[in-house]
């Protein structure tokens, strides 16, 4: 079976996860590729393949004779796709040999245009996966899930020397909890690489450090005619609290690696009202002086309108974790001298965002993250490359075989 076989074949189970669940998985509906993954593993060669009853998925590859003390090395995927958007009854579709124009997602009325996507022009006669623009397609990360599994195949066909390989598949890394029951000895790795990144020649390891903020505001509802110097209207109050935060610092006027404050969701009354909020930034110090600024707004406005007006709970969600790569940079040295050897010019941008790694590597396994050939995740426009997948498959082979040397 090939990669892309594979990657059509899990696109189309439904894993979408639910941040307001409280269980782990947090959709039963995660199991069923989990399970697909363990039988297409076991086929491949992967002998101890299994699941835990949290959805965990674990295989090993054993060492060939004379390598057993190469040092292990880990991939990992997850298997859940992000709750932004449709992830059920996706259809996705192959364009062959792409012209470079703009891509029409069929009689959804959205297209994936130049104009939003300047990226395009560097698919031109490659072939792409879309969807049909009424889900996303689930690239994120179900190809690195398909590239795993058909290295695994390749690897175990091939006959070629290797050190232990150790293979993970998590759920709910979408919602922030891929890591939270990940069994770092189960996996038995000495270093590993997340597959769950865009262009097939990027090697990523900083990523931001990551936390949220909700604010629960309690206003005092009166009649309006009678409201002065008595009403608090917690809606206001909200607004108040936003205008407190820096300007310019949003997603929308953000890059590379500036930090940002990002109002996800809002919602109230006038007696009652909820901010979400995520915070982001690259550099530690001024990620805590984020957080400290989403504090002083809300002891900023108990002082106007009176104490328990507004409560704020900030909470880490992780750590940007070239603190750790920075000290095992072999990891990155060789992820990109194996995407040179493939005819590319490695990139290192900074994630604007986080992957199983960030929690991974500062639980004692150091784990930069590697390319799938995935372009505009989380939503319709989602399109994966065909020849990147294959790419990408070449890629953790050859890190495999640096590892064995």
């Amino acid at each position: 079976m090939t990669v892309v076989e594979r990657f059509l074949g899990y696109v189309k189970t439904y894993t979408t996860s639910d941040e307001n669940s409280g269980t782990t998985p947090s959709t039963d509906r995660q199991f069923a590729l989990a399970d697909r993954l363990v039988k297409e593993l076991k086929e491949a060669g992967v002998a101890d393949a299994a699941r835990d009853d949290k959805c965990y998925v674990y295989g090993h590859i054993p060492a060939t004779p004379g390598l057993e003390k190469a040092p292990a090395i880990g991939f990992i995927a997850h298997m859940d796709t992000a709750p932004d958007f449709c992830g059920e009854n996706v259809d996705p579709r192959i364009i062959e040999n792409y012209d470079g124009q703009d891509i029409p997602l069929g009689t959804s009325g959205r297209t994936i245009a130049n104009k939003d996507f300047p990226h395009l022009a560097s698919l031109k006669g490659k072939s792409l996966i879309v969807t049909d623009g009424r889900t996303l397609l689930g690239g994120d990360d179900k190809a690195g899930c398909a590239e795993i599994v058909a290295a695994a195949e390749e690897l175990i066909k091939s006959g070629r020397p290797h050190g232990k390989v150790c293979i993970g598949f998590t759920p709910d890394e979408e919602i922030g909890r891929g890591a939270d029951f990940f069994s770092v000895e189960k996996l038995g790795a000495d270093f590993a690489y997340t597959v769950d990144g865009g262009p097939v020649n990027e090697v990523e390891y900083e990523t931001f450090n990551a936390a949220k903020a909700i604010f629960e505001i309690n206003g005092f509802n009166v009649h309006p005619g009678a409201a002065k110097d008595i009403m608090i209207n917690a809606q206001l109050v909200a607004m108040e609290i936003d205008g407190l935060l820096p300007k310019g610092e949003t997603p929308r006027d953000t890059s590379g690696y500036e930090g940002f404050y990002h109002l996800c969701h809002m919602e109230g009354d006038v007696e009652k009202a909820t901010l979400y909020y995520i915070i982001r930034d690259h550099d530690s110090e001024k990620f805590e002086l984020r957080k400290a600024i989403m504090k002083s707004a809300a002891m900023r406005m108990n002082s106007k309108y009176g104490e328990g007006t507004v409560n704020v709970t900030v909470t880490d969600q992780y750590r940007n974790m070239s603190e750790v790569i920075k000290k095992n940079f072999h990891l990155i040295e060789n992820a990109i001298d194996v995407i040179k050897s493939q005819g590319l010019e490695p990139g290192t941008e900074p994630v604007r965002g986080g992957t199983d790694g960030s929690r991974l590597s500062f639980m004692g396994l150091p784990c930069p993250n590697l390319g799938t050939g995935t372009y505009a995740m989380h939503g319709p426009y989602e399109h994966t490359c065909i020849e990147e997948m294959e790419t990408s498959v070449k890629i953790i082979l050859g890190i495999i075989g640096k590892y064995a040397k």
